[in-house]
């Protein structure tokens, strides 16, 4: 997955960078595509602050789980990764 600075290739609601922006280069086209990290829904669940802490909080509190361990970096810290969170949505 490419390094990217840009915050709009970061998952709304756990930081995971992502090889396309989840919400499109004019941040109003959502892709539909699942997170591999929290499993959000881009486009549904994420689409206001309020969805976006909700949807955040319920997952942090199930443990923080993988949605595809596929994916999952082997030196994932869960820490590091929520600080990529775009600001707006933090």
């Amino acid at each position: 997955m490419p390094k990217n600075k840009d915050e709009s290739y970061h998952c709304r609601i756990c930081g995971l960078e992502q090889d396309f922006q989840p919400w499109g280069a004019d941040g109003k086209t959502p892709a539909f595509e699942l997170c591999g990290c929290c499993g959000v829904d881009f486009g549904y669940q994420d689409c206001t602050p309020e969805y976006v802490k909700k949807f955040r909080e319920e997952w942090l509190k199930k443990g923080s789980k993988w949605s595809n361990l596929d994916e999952k970096p082997t030196d994932w810290a869960l820490e590091t990764q929520m600080k990529k969170i775009p600001k707006e949505y933090k």
